[in-house]
């Protein structure tokens, strides 16, 4: 039995592997998240809309002047086709 050789598979085997990968392991990492253009775009579209009002004030306040001052009228045909399509799309 050779006893150097014994040595020498040993040696090959030696743990500085196992501390090379330990050392890579050990670096700190960061998660990171990056947004594409789209969602950059997206963001900005939704924070606009936030933003928004949701009351139209400049049509609102021509129509009440209008019902003020009895110059709105509603065709009341038209008014129940309407009603009806909305009716029909919600079924």
């Amino acid at each position: 039995m050779r006893i150097e050789a014994y040595t020498q598979v040993q040696q090959l085997y030696n743990n500085n592997s196992a501390k090379q990968v330990k050392k890579e392991t050990s670096k700190s990492f960061s998660d990171q998240l990056q947004i594409s253009s789209m969602g950059k775009d997206i963001q900005t579209a939704k924070a606009a809309v936030a933003g928004a009002s949701d009351i139209r004030e400049d049509l609102v306040n021509s129509i009440k002047s209008r019902i003020d001052n009895g110059e709105y009228s509603v065709d009341s045909e038209s008014f129940a086709q309407k009603l009806f399509q909305k009716y029909n799309s919600a079924l």
